[in-house]
C-alpha cells in the first residue's frame, strides 16, 4: 500500500494525529528540545534517557532536571535505562510521578560506556533478564499509562542475536507492551553502516496490527517517508535528525499531505532559535544555557545560506551577549534556507513501492 497521506497512530490508549515522533536523544531532548518540536509538528517527543539507579537514589523530592515534565506537555515519554530489574520498576514509579504520560525502556543504547555496564543494548543479549525488566515496569506503571520498549534488531548480525530478539520483542507485547520502537542497526554497528529497513519491514509483517515504531536513517523529510512506504510501520522516531532542525516534522507532515516544502527561511530560522534559546535561559538559567544551547546552534547553522561561518559563530559564544550578536549579524537579513547536508540514503529508499 503506497504512503500519500498524513495518517493518525495510536500510542496505547492516546490516539495521535501524526506518526511522526522525536526520539530520547541523550544531551538533546531536554524541555526546551521537546517544547519547539512539538510546536513544530512533532505529536510525541521523549526525554533524554534516565539511569534507574539515578532516580531511585535521588533525595525525595528533589528532580533531576531530565525527570522534568511540564503539564502542558502531551504526550511525553520518560526513558529508563539500567542494569538490575529490581531497579525499574521504583523508577518507573517515580517517572509516573514527575508526570510523564508514556514509560519507555531502552533496550538499544550502543555505546560502549554503557554497555561495560550491562545496560542498553546489553540486554538484547539476556532475553530472561530482559523479560523481567518488561514485567516489572509494565507491573508498576497504572494500567491505563502506556509502557513502550525501545530496541536494535539485535546485539549483531548472528541466527541466535535475531531469535533473541524475537523472543524479547514477541514477549514484550506478550507483558502487555503498547508499542516497540525497532532500529534498523545492530548494537554492534553502532552508527556506522545503513539502517536494516529490510528488517523493519520484516517485524512489521510479523507484528501484524501491533504497533512498531521504525527507527534509523532519517535525516529529511523524504527518508521519514520512505521508511513509512517500504517498511509499513506505524509510525517514525525522529532521532539525530531532529537536532537544530525542528522543521523536519511539519515538512514530513506537508509532503504527506501532498504540499510542497522548502527549507526555512533565516527569518524564520531566527525565530525559533531565539524561542529556543529563552526558553532554554529560563529552564537552564543563565550560567548553563549557552553550554547547552552551543551545540544546537552548530546544527541550526546547517540550515543558513552561510552555514560553516554561522557554525563557526555558534562555537565561539560564551555569554547571552554574544548569541545575541551572531543572530544580529548573520539572522539580520532575510534570505532562503538551505535544506541540511543528509546522508547517503538507505539503499531501500530508492525501491519501486509495492502495489
Amino acid at each position: 500500500m503506497l504512503v500519500n497521506q498524513l495518517q493518525p497512530a495510536s500510542l496505547g490508549s492516546y490516539q495521535l494525529k501524526s506518526p511522526l515522533y522525536q526520539a530520547a536523544l541523550s544531551g538533546y531532548s531536554d524541555y526546551p528540545m521537546r517544547v519547539i518540536a512539538a510546536k513544530l509538528g512533532a505529536t510525541y517527543t521523549l526525554c533524554e534517557v534516565m539511569i534507574d539507579r539515578m532516580i531511585v537514589q535521588s533525595k525525595q523530592g528533589k528532580q533531576h532536571a531530565m525527570m522534568y515534565c511540564h503539564q502542558d506537555e502531551f504526550p511525553v515519554g520518560g526513558q529508563l535505562m539500567g542494569s538490575e530489574p529490581e531497579e525499574f520498576g521504583p523508577a518507573a514509579q517515580r517517572l509516573v510521578e514527575a508526570g510523564f504520560h508514556v514509560i519507555d525502556i531502552n533496550f538499544g543504547c550502543p555505546v560502549k560506556k554503557v554497555m561495560s555496564r550491562c545496560r542498553g543494548g546489553y540486554h538484547l543479549g539476556q532475553p530472561e533478564v530482559a523479560l523481567e525488566i518488561i514485567s516489572r515496569v509494565r507491573d508498576a506503571v497504572p494500567e491505563h499509562l502506556p509502557v513502550t520498549l525501545k530496541m536494535r534488531r539485535g546485539i549483531d548480525d548472528t541466527a541466535e542475536s535475531e531469535d533473541h530478539f524475537f523472543r524479547i520483542f514477541d514477549g514484550a507485547y506478550e507483558r502487555g507492551l503498547a508499542a516497540i520502537t525497532v532500529h534498523g542497526r545492530t548494537v554492534h554497528q553502532k552508527y556506522v553502516g545503513p539502517s536494516n529497513w529490510e528488517f523493519l519491514k520484516r517485524v512489521k509483517q510479523h507484528a501484524g496490527q501491533k504497533t512498531v515504531i521504525g527507527s534509523g536513517d532519517l535525516f529529511s523529510p523524504q527518508a521519514c517517508i520512505d521508511m513509512l512506504r517500504v517498511t509499513h510501520v506505524d509510525g517514525v522516531s525522529i532521532a539525530r535528525g531532529a537536532i537544530g532542525n525542528p522543521w523536519i516534522f511539519q515538512q514530513t507532515a506537508d509532503l504527506l499531505n501532498g504540499r510542497q516544502i522548502s527549507p526555512p527561511d533565516v527569518e524564520e530560522q531566527r525565530t525559533v532559535i531565539t524561542e529556543h534559546f529563552e526558553i532554554a535561559s529560563t529552564f537552564h538559567g543563565e550560567k548553563k544555557v549557552c553550554n547547552t544551547m552551543r551545540k544546537f546552534g552548530i546544527f541550526y547553522s546547517e540550515l543558513h545560506p552561510q552555514r560553516k561561518a554561522v557554525r563557526d559563530a555558534f562555537i565561539a559564544v560564551k555569554n547571552r551577549e554574544q548569541w545575541l550578536d551572531v543572530l544580529k549579524q548573520w539572522y539580520s537579513e532575510n534570505a532562503p534556507g538551505i535544506f541540511p547536508v543528509v546522508e547517503e540514503p538507505n539503499p531501500l529508499s530508492i525501491e519501486k513501492p509495492a502495489n
